[in-house]
C-alpha cells in the first residue's frame, strides 16, 4: 500500500486566540476533504480545544506540540497525554527545540513516547543532527541513536508512528536541505526501522522532512521516494503558503 503523505503545521509559540481562530477557519475552508494527504495542525497549547472544535467533522487533524510523561500529579504547568484524549490525535515528541532550548534528555524523550502511546495518541517523533554533527560526518550515527533510544523498550512498531527528519541547522534559518539529502536521510531512518522491526514495518512508516519548507521547495521533497510529507514551521502560519504546500503534497 502506498504511504499517504502527512503535512504537519507546527505553529510553535505564535498567534493570539483570535489569530489562531481565523487561521483555523481559512485552513478548514481550503483543505477539508483534500485527497492524497493527511493534514495535522499543532497549535499552541491554549488553543488546542479551540482547534478541536473548529476542525471537528473535517478531515484536518490536531496535535499537541509537547506533553509530560506522567498521567497526573503535582507537575505545575505540564499537560499529561490522557488530558488530551478527545482533543488531539497526535503529539510531537523530541523536537529539536525541546531537546536544545529546553534541555530535554534522551530519557525524557523515551518517557514521552511511551506516555503518548499509552494514552492512545499517535506520536510524531522528530530527529535530526546539529550542524557540527553534519560537518563531522556523524549524521547517520545521530539519527540511528535518536530513533533507537526513542523506541527503547518497544517490542513492535508503535501504531501510526510518524518520524520527522529535521536537520537542526535548517529549522527556522531559511536554509533547507536539498531534496537529495532529505531523501538519503529519510531512507536511512526507514532502514533503521526495518532493522529493528522488519522490512514491512520500515515500508509502512511515514518519514517526513522538516526544515524551512515552503511552497517553492515542497515539490522537490515530495518527488523523493522516501519523503512522506513535511513538518512545516513558519510557513504554516501563512494560510496561502500552507495550503499550497498541502496541495503540492497531495499531488
Amino acid at each position: 500500500m502506498p504511504r499517504v503523505p502527512v503535512i504537519g503545521g507546527n505553529w510553535k509559540m505564535n498567534l493570539t486566540r483570535s489569530e489562531a481562530g481565523a487561521l483555523l477557519g481559512v485552513l478548514r475552508a481550503s483543505l477539508d476533504g483534500l485527497d492524497g494527504v493527511e493534514v495535522v495542525l499543532f497549535p499552541a497549547a491554549p488553543w488546542l480545544t479551540d482547534a478541536h472544535d473548529a476542525l471537528e467533522g473535517s478531515t484536518l487533524r490536531t496535535g499537541a506540540q509537547n506533553v509530560y510523561w506522567e498521567p497526573k500529579g503535582a507537575f505545575t504547568g505540564e499537560v499529561a497525554p490522557p488530558m488530551l484524549r478527545g482533543v488531539v490525535e497526535y503529539a510531537l515528541v523530541g523536537h529539536s527545540e525541546r531537546r536544545g532550548t529546553f534541555g530535554e534528555t534522551v530519557w525524557e524523550t523515551t518517557k514521552k513516547m511511551r506516555a503518548v502511546i499509552e494514552a492512545g495518541l499517535t506520536p510524531l517523533l522528530a530527529v535530526g543532527e546539529r550542524i557540527e554533527d553534519a560537518r563531522a560526518g556523524r549524521t547517520g550515527e545521530v539519527l540511528r541513536r535518536q530513533v533507537n533510544e526513542a523506541l527503547r523498550g518497544f517490542a513492535s512498531l508503535p501504531a501510526g508512528l510518524v518520524i520527522a527528519y529535521e536537520p537542526v541547522w535548517a529549522i527556522g534559518t531559511g536554509e533547507a536541505a536539498t531534496p537529495q539529502d532529505a531523501q538519503q536521510r529519510c531512507q536511512f531512518i526507514r532502514t533503521v526501522i526495518s532493522e529493528r522491526y522488519g522490512d514491512a514495518a520500515g515500508q509502512v512508516t511515514r518519514v517526513q522532512y522538516g526544515g524551512s519548507v515552503n511552497p517553492e521547495n515542497i515539490r522537490g521533497f515530495m518527488e523523493q521516494p522516501d519523503v512522506d510529507g513535511a513538518l512545516v514551521g513558519g510557513a504554516s502560519l501563512d494560510a496561502q503558503a500552507f495550503t499550497a504546500i498541502c496541495r503540492a503534497a497531495a499531488g
